[in-house]
């Protein structure tokens, strides 16, 4: 979205967008569904929650295409596999999908959340598995944790929820409200999003030039390499759907209890161009 902006792809499509950093992580939405934002930048985890709680919100587009959520563990730790996890603490943030997550993984190694202690560490989950508070981590950033820890000195390692037992997943998703659709606006600010994404994909250091001096906060180490991480999990087509991943992962969700009922794609995600 940066990227869209200060290269003038924005523009380009006549749109003037505004971006806007909430406040609490969780508003984005729930502004879209209320009216007062156009698009919000979300989960697709959420996406899936928040519709089955009523709110009129719809996936238009994907900004990240691939789960950025990892289960963290010392590389250097006594965990080597998550059979090892038997008896151990592991630390997490946010309660409902990170657990089904954890429990997926552990099932697929034959182990259940009886089989260790969840600890909340509050959002602080490099510190806290560096410190020796847990064994391990769930809800971590691949693209951010792994970073942050090597660059302490006690570097990490990640399983990979897709690779355990849960279906994939967009991390990051364009939301906006079902009522909404047929604005054309939607479809151009997909436009210029993709040819950001191409752009910072071919350009990676220039994007990072130009991401970085927006604010000061932004130039250092830990947030350069997680750049360099991320970017190849952009969507390269970020309108274009795949019906058939959104449904996978809702029959998980369902079948994990955090929904209630998987409806039909079409009613929560859409590809604009279609």
């Amino acid at each position: 979205l940066v990227i869209a902006r200060e290269k003038g792809f924005f523009a380009e499509q006549d749109l003037d967008v505004e971006l806007v950093a909430p406040a609490d992580p969780n508003d984005p939405p729930k502004l879209v569904a209320a009216g007062k934002a156009d698009i919000a930048v979300s989960y697709q985890p959420q996406l899936h929650l928040q519709v089955g709680e009523g709110l009129p919100l719809v996936r238009i587009g994907t900004a990240v295409a691939t789960p950025l959520n990892s289960l963290v563990v010392l590389d250097d730790g006594p965990v080597k596999t998550i059979e090892d996890l038997a008896g151990r603490k592991v630390g997490f943030s946010v309660g409902g999908f990170e657990e089904a997550i954890l429990g997926a993984m552990l099932e697929s190694h034959g182990l259940g959340m009886d089989d260790i202690e969840l600890v909340n560490v509050n959002f602080s989950l490099s510190p806290s598995i560096v410190s020796g508070q847990v064994d391990a981590v769930i809800g971590a950033f691949r693209n951010f944790e792994l970073n942050q820890m090597d660059l302490v000195g006690r570097p990490g390692r990640a399983f990979y929820p897709e690779e355990e037992g849960v279906p994939a997943y967009d991390e990051l998703v364009y939301i906006a409200n079902s009522a909404a659709l047929e604005r054309p606006e939607l479809r151009r600010f997909l436009m210029a999003v993709e040819k950001a994404t191409h752009w910072l994909v071919n350009h990676p250091d220039e994007a990072f030039g130009l991401f970085s001096a927006t604010a000061p906060e932004l130039d250092d180490e830990l947030n350069a390499r997680a750049w360099r991480d991320t970017i190849p999990r952009f969507s390269l087509a970020p309108a274009a759907l795949d019906h058939g991943r959104y449904a996978r992962f809702a029959a998980f969700l369902e079948e994990r209890g955090l929904i209630e009922k998987a409806p039909p794609v079409s009613t929560y995600a859409r590809d604009l161009f279609e």
